[in-house]
């Protein structure tokens, strides 16, 4: 059982301390990069750093679990320069006991990312929408809607939100009887979508027999609302995870594909485990008899390598349970009992020689 000793949360801090260092220097550099790219398509500068924040946020999830061992392996390093771990050794701690406050850390940071960053990113990313948030078809956003009357379908090249409002670019809508037969063609360099339906102004619209009408205003009424759009066709990591479980139910009921959002909410479920798995790994590389000359660099860098193979094989387990070779929950909870496993038979073996 885990107790919060003096001494715990003194290996605890230090974690954090770790940790906190990493984090500050990749969002500082990620930030840095990103104002600078965003810049010239900002109005003003406060602009493109509400960009390069909201563009960090999204980029959170792919190296937290690095900066968690990438924060350890510092913290351990520090303990080990500063002699502070022969002092947690004298105090009768092995290896596997001392490393139980870094986990705890990582579990923490686990559980905030996954309860608080993603529903926090998820929202502001939302609210600067773009095609690269959804799932598109030949790189065109489509959408049909199919009612007793017959069928609307519709391509654009380009989406944004505008308040409760779906603007899309350079748009063409088809209109089909219930037989499937074209009854119009309908084109518009901008068309709205609102809970009223489908709207635009000076569209082309060609009828059934090729006649070509100027319309100063168009408008259509049609069951797609932007609510409807935005849960249908953005990807699963722009879906709040407090919003998944509902969400996937309602998909279902209605028969579209949920897989990759089970995915999605089964790697923010066990992404405390991942962060422990993580920690581990970075407490196992930690690993050392020497008191003087540690090899942190190299040792650091041999982390870097194996984290890089290791974030290839969480993506190749991803894969497989996105495409249905694997059970969802199976491909996302294998890889960080595979890294416990390995970390954790290393470190005791390590304590017994």
């Amino acid at each position: 059982m885990f107790r919060l000793t003096i001494l715990s949360k003194f290996l605890m801090r230090r974690f954090f301390s770790g940790v906190g260092l990493v984090m500050l220097v990749v969002c500082g550099i990620i930030i840095a990069v990103t104002f600078v790219e965003r810049l010239p398509s900002n109005p003003d500068a406060l602009s493109a750093l509400y960009d390069a924040w909201v563009r960090l946020l999204e980029y959170v999830p792919l190296f937290l679990p690095l900066a968690v061992f990438m924060g350890t392996l510092l913290a351990s390093y520090n303990l080990t320069k500063s002699s502070e771990s022969i002092i947690v050794s004298s105090a009768g701690m092995s290896p596997l006991q001392s490393a139980r406050p870094f986990l705890v850390g990582a579990f923490l940071i686990g559980i905030f990312a996954t309860t608080v960053i993603n529903p926090y990113s998820v929202n502001i990313s939302v609210q600067n929408i773009t095609p690269e948030h959804l799932q598109l078809i030949d790189d065109m956003i489509w959408l049909r809607e199919s009612s007793d009357d017959g069928y609307i379908t519709m391509n654009a090249t380009n989406m944004h939100k505008a308040g409760n409002i779906l603007l899309f670019d350079d748009a063409t809508i088809y209109t089909q009887d219930k037989h499937f037969k074209l009854t119009g063609r309908i084109s518009a360099d901008t068309v709205s979508l609102s809970d009223a339906g489908l709207s635009a102004h000076k569209a082309t619209k060609w009828g059934p027999n090729g006649e070509i009408t100027k319309l100063p205003e168009w408008h259509t009424d049609t069951m797609l609302t932007p609510q409807t759009v935005l849960d249908r066709y953005l990807q699963p990591d722009q879906i709040s995870f407090w919003e998944l479980p509902s969400f996937i139910k309602k998909m279902e009921n209605i028969g579209v594909p949920v897989r990759g959002h089970r995915v999605q909410l089964w790697t923010l479920v066990f992404l405390p485990l991942t962060m422990i798995a993580m920690a581990l790994l970075g407490v196992a590389f930690s690993q050392t008899k020497q008191r003087r000359n540690y090899s942190f660099g190299t040792k650091f860098s041999l982390g870097i390598i194996t984290c890089f193979a290791l974030y290839f094989l969480l993506n190749m387990f991803n894969a497989l349970g996105a495409t249905g070779a694997l059970p969802p929950i199976l491909s996302i909870i294998a890889p960080p009992l595979i890294i416990i496993a390995g970390a954790g038979i290393f470190i005791t073996s390590f304590d017994t020689i």
